[in-house]
C-alpha cells in the first residue's frame, strides 16, 4: 500500500519540528487527499466597488457577492480553505465555502428572534443597501459536499458503522478546516467545518454545520463520509438535528457551546444515506460525454 504525505519541517536542536503550512497532500492507495487554507476573505472590494461580473480582474470578495447575491456574507469566510478527495480513476469530492453558501436560502427566515433586528442595525450601510431583502441570516446550509465526475449517487439502506470507526487505529493523516463562521452579532454562532481522518482501514470525513441562536435554537447538519479499503463506493450519511432551547431544559447549558456533546441531545429530524459509487474510467468518460 502506497502512502505519501508531504509536510515541511525545520531542524532544531531537539530534532525536526513541523512547520505550519498552507497546504498538504496525502496519498492512500488509489486516493489523493489534499487541502489548502489561508486567511479570511476581505470585507471590502479592493477595486473601489468597480468590479464587473465575470471580469478576470474581479476581486475575490466581488466574485463571492456576484455568485451568491446574498445581502451579507458571514463575518468570516475562509474562501481558500478547500478539502479535495480524488480517486486515480477521476472521481472527485470537494468541500469549499462558496458551494456551501450557495445553499443558504435567499428568502425570509422562518426563525423570528429579536437579534435579527440588532443584526441588521450592526451592519455597515454598504452591507445593507438591500437590507429590506430578506434572507437566512443564520446561514443555515444543507451542503453535502461537491461531487465531481466519476461518481454515481444512489439511495441505500446501508449505514455507516460508527462502532467500526471508534476502533483504535493509527492515524495516517488528519486535518480540520473551518469554511465559514459568523457570531450572529454576539447572539450565538453559525459555523461550517470539515474534518478528514485517514486510517489503515480507510478514511472518514465529517462535514458539520453548527448553529446556536442563544436562548432560541440549536441546529446541527452533519454529513459523514466513510470509505473502507477495498470497496468501490463511499457511504454518505446526512443527518439534520434540531431543538428549541426550551426543549433542552434537562441539558446543562454548558453543553450548548460544544457541538460534539449537544449533538447527542438533539432529536433527529431527517436522515438520508447514499452510496457514492466510484465509476470505472470508461463509465466515467461515458457519463461525462
Amino acid at each position: 500500500m502506497e502512502m505519501k504525505q508531504i509536510i515541511q519541517t525545520q531542524e532544531t536542536e531537539n530534532g525536526p519540528v513541523r512547520l505550519p503550512v498552507d497546504s498538504e497532500t496525502h496519498t492512500y492507495d488509489d486516493w489523493t487527499i489534499s487541502y489548502t487554507k489561508s486567511h479570511i476573505l476581505k470585507s471590502v472590494c479592493v477595486n473601489d466597488n468597480a468590479c464587473v461580473r465575470d471580469d478576470p480582474s474581479c476581486c475575490e470578495l466581488c466574485v463571492y457577492n456576484f455568485a451568491l447575491e446574498l445581502p451579507h456574507l458571514p463575518d468570516m469566510v475562509f474562501h481558500k480553505n478547500i478539502l479535495t478527495v480524488c480517486h486515480r480513476g477521476g472521481a472527485r469530492l470537494e468541500f469549499n465555502p462558496i458551494d456551501a453558501l450557495k445553499q443558504v436560502r435567499n428568502e425570509k427566515l422562518d426563525l423570528k428572534v429579536a437579534c435579527s433586528d440588532e443584526w441588521k442595525e450592526s451592519r455597515p450601510a454598504a452591507d445593507t443597501q438591500e437590507k429590506v431583502k430578506p434572507f437566512d441570516w443564520s446561514f443555515t446550509t444543507e451542503y453535502k459536499g461537491t461531487i465531481g465526475g466519476g461518481i454515481r449517487v444512489d439511495a441505500t439502506d446501508q449505514k455507516i458503522d460508527m462502532f467500526k470507526l471508534m476502533k483504535r487505529e493509527p492515524i495516517y493523516f488528519y486535518h480540520d478546516l473551518t469554511l465559514f463562521e459568523d457570531e450572529l452579532h454576539d447572539h450565538g454562532i453559525s459555523v461550517l467545518s470539515v474534518k478528514v481522518r485517514v486510517m489503515p482501514s480507510g478514511f472518514y470525513i465529517l462535514l458539520r454545520f453548527f448553529l446556536r441562536v442563544d436562548h432560541v435554537l440549536i441546529r446541527i447538519n452533519d454529513t459523514r463520509f466513510h470509505y473502507e479499503k477495498g470497496n468501490d463506493y463511499i457511504l454518505r450519511e446526512y443527518t439534520h438535528r434540531e431543538a428549541k432551547v426550551e426543549q433542552l431544559k434537562h441539558v446543562p447549558p454548558a453543553l450548548f457551546t460544544n457541538p460534539n456533546e449537544i449533538a447527542e441531545q438533539l432529536p433527529v429530524i431527517r436522515k438520508v444515506t447514499e452510496k457514492l459509487t466510484i465509476l470505472a474510467e470508461d463509465d466515467a468518460m461515458e457519463g461525462s460525454s
